[in-house]
């Protein structure tokens, strides 16, 4: 059977990043933004949380899915998903941004293939645009 409903889904954990960075909601919704245009994806709603006494969540609803972030500054982590459907837009793209902007010290992920009728999952590494 052929599936019209291939996505790509990106999750990452994430650690060293610096507690000032993992705590600026402002700065996090903002370069999370700009890198889900960079992608090609269409960002129809941002929603933001800062939490006492540290610690953020941040969500872009796209056109194509989501992408999101939670952090833990006091541990120096966040974890990272970004899922898009279709073939017009690579969540990679919008990541490597993010991972460019977080500065962190370890990445461990992995990509699923979502969509066509078999679930295959392959390492974040394998799969990095931005170097």
């Amino acid at each position: 059977m052929h599936y019209e409903t291939i996505g790509k889904h990106i999750i990452l954990d994430v650690w060293g990043v610096d507690f000032d960075i993992l705590n600026n909601v402002d700065a996090l919704e903002g370069k999370m933004f700009d890198s889900a245009i960079a992608s090609g994806a269409g960002v129809i709603g941002v929603q933001s949380e800062g939490f006492v006494p540290q610690g953020c969540t941040v969500l872009l609803l796209l056109s194509e899915s989501h992408f999101s972030i939670h952090t833990y500054p006091e541990k120096r982590y966040a974890s990272i998903d970004c899922y898009t459907c279709g073939n017009t837009v690579d969540p990679a793209v919008a990541v490597e941004q993010l991972l460019e902007f977080l500065q962190p010290h370890e990445v461990y992920g992995k990509v699923i293939l979502r969509g066509d009728g078999e679930y295959m999952v392959k390492e974040f590494s394998d799969v990095q645009m931005v170097k």
